[in-house]
């Protein structure tokens, strides 16, 4: 009995020490062997490998996958201006050093999002600090994300970490910088409406002042075509009158009578105090229209 409890036990101590020696990489990991808290190897490629067992060494299985490291809530940074703004952020990553690693962050993974989320915010913050409002929102077309992905590569390169992409899931204001922007955006706004109506009332005022001068010079024009037309008809009536005067004195004698009656006698309170026996009536005393001695002889 001695004999074969000694058999199991022996054999017990090969297998775990056999156990022990054996480690498996899988696809995406890397197998880093270390003794005496130094890494010896790494093993990158998938497969079956065997080391001393421990505690002669050790191994530990790093995950060399891509990793998403996202903000669990929203960081608030201010800008150049002092405007307070609100932003989730991401990064992209994964180990591509494993020594380098294990080196800065040990076997833990949370130390190293620790490290990468510390890193990030620091950065941004710079970032944003540099930048007014306006240019905050101008680089968000992809600049910022370029820039913070690169110095992010920069700084956490010495780490053993590969730092693929980064950038921003969410940027917003904050509840004061919200009013404050509503209130510059609505200022903004009446500012030009205000130049637009200005700019409205002085393209009016030039068109109207244009129509007047154009009215006035038309008006001028039509006035003084009209003085033209009116001389040449008074000058073609004298003539005519003239004429017609000259052949017949009588006539020209009845005709300026008439335009005095009509001249006289325009309204009803008109009053006129005459001897009735006056020349002025002597067309009006004669049934037949003439005067009964005008002294006009006819040829």
């Amino acid at each position: 009995m001695n004999r074969l409890a000694l058999a199991v036990l022996a054999a017990v101590l090969v297998l775990a020490a056999a156990s022990s020696s054996v480690f498996v990489v899988n696809r995406g990991q890397f197998g880093a062997v270390y003794a005496m808290g130094r890494v010896d190897r790494v093993q990158s490629q998938p497969g079956l490998y065997f080391k001393w067992p421990a505690p002669i060494e050790n191994v530990v299985l790093l995950d060399g996958r891509l990793r998403t490291l996202r903000s669990v809530q929203p960081d608030a940074f201010a800008t150049r201006g002092k405007d307070d703004l609100v932003t989730g952020w991401f990064v992209k990553w994964r180990v591509r050093d494993p020594q380098a690693y294990l080196r800065a962050f040990g076997a833990g993974e949370s130390a190293a999002d620790d490290r990468i989320g510390a890193a990030l915010r620091s950065q941004l913050g710079s970032d944003l600090a540099a930048l007014d409002l306006k240019g905050v929102l101008a680089a968000q077309d992809g600049e910022l994300e370029s820039r913070l992905s690169a110095q992010l590569a920069k700084t956490l390169g010495a780490s053993g970490i590969e730092v693929t992409d980064a950038g921003l899931t969410e940027l917003d204001y904050t509840a004061d910088v919200t009013d404050s922007v509503y209130r510059r955006m609505a200022a903004a706004r009446k500012l030009e409406a205000d130049q637009t109506r200005a700019q409205g009332q002085a393209e009016a005022d030039k068109i109207r002042a244009e129509a007047d001068r154009q009215r006035e010079v038309l008006l001028a024009q039509a006035y003084r075509k009209a003085q033209t037309l009116k001389g040449e008809g008074d000058a073609q009536a004298a003539r005519i009158y003239a004429a017609s005067f000259g052949k017949d004195p009588e006539f020209a004698a009845f005709y300026r009578s008439l335009e005095a009656y009509r001249a006289s006698f325009n309204s009803r309170s008109d009053v006129l105090v005459l001897d009735p026996s006056s020349d002025f009536f002597r067309y009006m005393r004669s049934p037949g229209g003439r005067p009964a001695d005008s002294g006009v002889r006819k040829r």
